[in-house]
């Protein structure tokens, strides 16, 4: 019985070491970012009594182990068989019902946990998101807007519909802790209310190509006030963006086009649309040409035909009506 208590304090004690080293080393803020949304609350503590448990358990294997190895070790000239055990039924009812009941309290704790990640607002307010090989387009139908940006109010629960038009990606923003699969042929739901303003990133979670790690976003969370106001400012672009130019950034993206080509000359997985037109392109085999009007119009509708020089042939053909590819040409042209 001695023994057992020796254990039993020790095991109490290298928990308690180790739960204050992990929190010590920073491991949960190096997993964890900082909390910003309401969703985050519940799977933080979550978090926080699983690593309570592991740290528990690390103790519960480690502890018993070495205080055998040093205190029953064989001594230096016993060449005695050891103690024959039948067994011990109070430890095997010990160590069937004790994880048991650490296994309940958790699935209580995980189902609490989704319960409050997943507790719906009527009032939320609700974004169309597409996702796309390698980019995020954000929809905002009750004003008419598109934007390569996701703006959220701080404090009201957002609820974003969400599909994908070619492979499984993953909405992820680390400060909110939710993650989210966004899959092709359905509309999947994300509820999120943010509880501090500044700027994040929405990253794609799921390996979706050769260029996933350039996929991601900003999510810009401010106050309602500055909201509403950046509201009023994209209605005014939209409203004025009537020329075939306005027309044709609106439609890169809408389509994600600026995903995948840069319109300031920065490398992106496609060649960048800054000073474009009328210049001369290498292409992979070893031809080259103008981009113009014709060579443009050709690499929406025949992308790997004529592949640049660098780059992978991966951009998929888009369907256009000439009119479009005409106002998404005038837009390149103004990109100088």
């Amino acid at each position: 019985m001695r023994q057992f208590v020796i254990v039993g304090i020790l095991v109490v004690l290298m928990a308690i070491l180790t739960y204050v080293g992990l929190d010590a080393a920073g491991v949960a803020k190096q997993m964890h970012p900082v909390a910003a949304s309401a969703q985050a609350a519940s799977i933080d503590q979550l978090w926080h009594w699983e690593i309570i448990a592991i740290s528990f358990l690390f103790a519960l294997i480690v502890v018993p182990m070495f205080y055998s190895l040093i205190v029953f070790r064989r001594k230096k000239g016993d060449n005695s068989d050891g103690e024959h055990m039948e067994g011990n039924t109070s430890l095997e009812i010990g160590w069937t019902v004790g994880p048991l009941v650490l296994v309940v309290f958790f699935a209580y704790f995980g189902a609490y946990s989704l319960g409050e990640v997943r507790r719906a607002d009527p009032q939320a307010l609700e974004i169309k998101v597409k996702g796309q090989q390698f980019t995020w387009i954000f929809e905002y139908p009750e004003y008419g807007i598109v934007s390569s940006e996701l703006y959220l109010p701080v404090d009201r629960q957002v609820v974003l519909k969400m599909e994908s038009t070619d492979v499984i990606h993953s909405f992820w923003v680390p400060e909110f802790r939710v993650k989210q699969d966004v899959v092709p042929g359905r509309v999947t739901e994300y509820r999120i209310t943010p509880t501090l303003e500044g700027s994040y990133k929405v990253r794609c979670a799921e390996l979706c190509g050769t260029s996933h790690a350039y996929m991601e976003s900003p999510v810009i969370v401010t106050s309602q006030v500055k909201y509403d106001a950046w509201l009023v400012e994209q209605q005014a672009l939209a409203a004025a963006a009537q020329t075939p130019e306005g027309q044709g950034q609106r439609l890169a993206v809408s389509n994600g086009c600026i995903g995948c080509h840069s319109i300031d000359g920065s490398p992106l997985t496609g060649p960048t649309w800054f000073g474009l037109f009328g210049s001369e392109r290498q292409f992979a085999d070893g031809t080259s040409a103008v981009a113009d009007e014709a060579y443009i119009t050709n690499s929406i509708l025949n992308p790997t035909e004529q592949v640049v020089q660098g780059f992978a042939p991966v951009m998929p053909p888009y369907t256009l009506t000439d009119e479009e590819i005409a106002n998404l040409i005038a837009y390149i042209k103004t990109l100088k």
